[in-house]
Parts: structure tokens; sequence; C-alpha cells
């Protein structure tokens, strides 16, 4: 990359261990390519730790209340399973109420935790902030866990270890994506993150799997065994990943991924900047005054709303319906609802390709969510009809409920944390992605609140409750799809008037 000089020496020391021992193999510094491959696997791997993490407890709440799903020792799991008779404090009147309370505040302390996880990233080694976020949220995760060997039935026990493991899951996704924020820039970043943003999916299919095979053995190694695999992962992230280009003596020169010709938005982007020491972090007020942060915060507040409520309560929901007749079992509710998560695979890769080919975030989002609305009508109206039907369903919601989640926490955050108004100062991005993805886990905090005493009443009411959020969450988009369509029909009319002069050129 350099010349052995002092200041590429100085820089060496920054690289993590794992990076200077595969080179010292190699004897030789590895490419930028290799570098951004490297960033994109770990980063994959990190943030599909802390989702595993996160959907456990969606599993684990069935083996601990299996009574309150509300149809009585008629299911065949309920009559033969050895979690029947539940966990107390769990399986009193008041389970479904104390689960719903412990999801609420989680996300909770998570979104509070968020804000401050952003402030902090963007001023200290984010691969130190990440690693010691993947160590807490492994222990606490672990700690919920042994309850189940140690008997502890306190309510208030497991509240607390909760809201502390929502602490340190707060630090993940500011630390991520201002990581691959760092080293790629905004060509085809929608279509790069968007399959990057796989993660999400990936770790809630994870913990689900492991979570639902595991719980068979005593619910205990469903929590356990999740947080030893964060933990482990936290140490890989330490050893292997390199923050931002400067760290490993990268430079501007290697930066091949900015788009050509395109001389304005070259001051956006972060590998741009040589000198980062020179650049002072950006606070928390003024980078809510970011053109574009304030709207697809609020959208992501209604967005993610919807998206957890699905991740913490489709199992327990799956469970509670008969699907052509049959109710399925505690495992099997939990392998279903996986396929949710493949299709919000799918919707986040088609949002971040769209977007990218449009060149429009708000209308691919603002589109995306108000697909929603029919999706789940059909999901609630005739997911129960057979297992085809209940499949194809599933897939096609999921799709268009993590396609805009998914852009607007990767593509849009990164693409604001660099805006043209900040002049080139990179040290916006975990700010502004904590703000973004903070204000959306308030409403991930809602929406699971809510549907904890709603669903004992009506899940018809739920899902009405879902078409609402996906509605609004879409209207808080209008001015900005308002302002990207009014910039297409111009650049139309403008490439419009030119074809007659070309013409009249040639005759």
């Amino acid at each position: 990359m350099e010349s052995p000089t002092e200041p590429t020496t100085k820089k060496n020391n920054n690289k993590p261990l794992g990076i200077r021992y595969i080179e010292s193999i190699q004897k030789s510094s590895l490419s930028f390519k290799t570098y951004q491959v490297i960033v994109l696997l770990v980063t994959f791997f990190a943030y599909t730790s802390y989702h595993a993490n996160r959907k456990t407890t969606s599993i684990v709440k069935q083996a601990l209340d299996p009574q309150s799903l509300g149809v009585g020792p008629n299911l065949p799991w309920q009559r033969n399973s050895t979690f029947r008779d539940g966990w107390f404090p769990f399986d009193g009147p008041d389970g479904t109420a104390m689960l719903g309370d412990l999801d609420v505040a989680f996300l909770f302390v998570y979104a509070i935790g968020m804000y401050f996880s952003g402030h902090v990233g963007d001023r200290m080694d984010l691969r130190v902030f990440l690693t010691a976020g993947m160590l807490g949220t492994g222990l606490f995760t672990a700690l919920f866990g042994v309850g189940y060997w140690a008997n502890i039935h306190s309510f208030y026990y497991y509240l607390i270890v909760q809201m502390i493991a929502g602490l340190f899951q707060s630090t993940g996704w500011p630390s991520v994506v201002a990581v691959v924020g760092n080293w790629f820039g905004k060509k085809k970043r929608g279509l790069i993150m968007g399959i990057w943003n796989a993660h999400t999916s990936v770790g809630n299919i994870t913990g689900s799997l492991v979570a639902s095979i595991l719980l068979k053995y005593g619910w205990g190694w469903s929590m356990v065994v999740p947080g030893i695999l964060i933990a482990f992962s936290g140490m890989i992230v330490f050893l292997l990943l390199p923050v931002h280009p400067e760290s490993v003596g990268g430079s501007k020169d290697e930066d091949e991924v900015l788009s050509p010709g395109k001389e304005d938005e070259v001051v956006n982007e972060p590998l741009l900047r040589s000198d980062r020491e020179e650049e002072s972090a950006v606070g928390f007020i003024e980078a809510w005054r970011i053109p574009g942060v304030a709207p697809f915060a609020l959208c992501l507040f209604f967005a993610k709303l919807v998206a957890y409520t699905f991740l913490y309560w489709l199992p327990y929901y799956i469970s509670h319906t008969a699907i052509d007749g049959r109710y399925l079992s505690n495992e099997e509710s939990g392998n279903l609802s996986t396929l949710f998560d493949v299709g919000g695979v799918v919707g986040g890769i088609l949002a971040g390709y769209i977007s990218d080919q449009l060149d429009a975030r708000a209308i691919t989002a603002a589109s995306f969510m108000y697909c929603v609305i029919p999706a789940l009508y059909l999901y609630r109206s005739y997911g129960h009809i057979s297992m085809t039907i209940n499949i194809i369903l599933m897939v096609i919601t999921g799709m268009f409920v993590n396609g805009p989640y998914a852009l607007i926490t990767t593509a849009v955050s990164a693409d604001l944390g660099t805006h043209s108004s900040l002049k080139g100062n990179s040290r916006a991005l975990a700010t502004v992605t904590a703000i973004i993805d903070g204000t959306g886990s308030i409403g991930a905090a809602v929406g699971p609140f809510i549907t904890g005493y709603i669903s004992a009443k009506s899940w018809n009411a739920v899902f009405v409750m879902l078409m609402g959020a996906a509605l609004i969450a879409g209207l808080f988009l209008t001015r900005l799809v308002v302002t990207e369509v009014n910039g297409k029909i111009q650049e139309s009319r403008s490439q419009g008037s030119s074809r007659p002069m070309s013409i009249d050129l040639e005759v």
C-alpha cells in the first residue's frame, strides 16, 4: 500500500491482531477489496449473532407460558410436552402480560441505549465498542437461561437481565452500519447493503432454529447457547474487523466504489477523508437537522412496530391459529415462522436494488409500506386455509414488511450519515444511524407491548393495528416522495427537450 515510512508504521499499529497475523503469513498487505470482503463478512456474522440472541425469547416464551395460548389442553404438544406446566410466574393468569412486559422493557432500553451508543460510537474505536457490546449481550442472554438451572422464579430477575441485555444489544447496529459506511461509497450501496442486511433475517432464522431444537432439553439451553455464540463472534470482531481504511493504511486512491463522474457527491463520501483526526463528531441535535433524518426516523418507528410484532409474536400467533384444522407444535411453529424472514431477505435485496435503479429511496420505501396493508389482510384472512397458502402469504408479507425496514436502516442511514450538509465529515454515521434506528426501536417496543394485551381479546385487532401502522409509515415519507417524483419529472423533461435539439443538429 504505502512505503514503509513512519506514518505507515503508525497506521499498521492500529491494525487488528488477526489482520497483522494474516499479513505476516503471506508477507504482504491485503488488497483494498480483500479488506472490503472481510468487513462485509465479519459485520454480517456479528449482527447475525445479535439477532439470533434477540429472537430466542419469542421461542422460549412458549415454554414459559404454554397454557396462555388460549386453546387449552387440546393441543397435542400441550398434552405431551414437558413444558405444559410452564415456568412460574409466567404460567399464571398474567403470564402473557408479563412476557409482553419483558419484550417492551428490552426494546425500550434498547431504543434509549441506541441514542447513546451512536454518540459514543462516533467518539471511540468501533471495534472495541462492538466487541464489548457482543460480550455483554452474550453474558446477559446466558444469565436469562441460567434461571432455568438455578430455579429462579422472580419476575424481576428476568426483567432486569432483559433490560441490561437490551442496553448491550444497542451497541450493534450503529457500529456495523458505520463500519460498512466507512468502506463503501454511494454507488450500488442500496444493493450491497440490501444483500448484507440479510444478516437480520439469517439471525432470526438461526435463533429460531437453535432455540427450537434445544427447547426439548430445557429452555435454559435455548438462551445459554446463543449467548456463548455471540461472545465467540465478539472475539472474531476484535481480531479481524478494520473499522475504516485509514486504520490499515488505506487512502482515497484505493476507493473503487465511488460513482465516477459525480464530483458533487465526492465530498459526501467517508473514504475521501484521510485525516480523521481533524474531524469532530457531529452532535445529536445537529444530526436530527440533517434533511431527511426526521421523516425516515418517524417512518421507521411504524415500520419496526410492524416488523418486531412479527419478530416476537409470530411463533405465538401460529401456535394459536389452526392451519388446515391442525394446531402446530411448539417446535413446528418456531420453524415455520422462519419463512417470514426468508421473505425478509428477498425484500431487503429487492428494495435495495430498486432504490439503486430508481435513485429514489423514499419512493421505494413508501411503496413497500403501502403493499404491507393488503399483504397483512390476506395473511390474516386466508393463511389458515392450508399450509401451502400460509407459507406463500407469510413469505410475501415478510418481503414487504422487511424490505423498507432493511432499506432505511442500511442504505438510507449511510446516505444521510454522509450528507452534503456535513461537508465531508464522516463522523456522523453512527449518530445518524442511531437516531433513525433508535426512533424505530421505540416503535419496536410499542408494537409487541400492545400486542401482548390486545391479542388475548382479538387477533383481528392486532392486524388492524399493524395495517394502520404501515399506512402511517408510508405517509411520513409523502413529502420526500413528492420531491423525488418532481425530480424525476424534471429529469425526464430535460432529457426530452434535448432530443429534438440533437435531431436538428443532425439535419
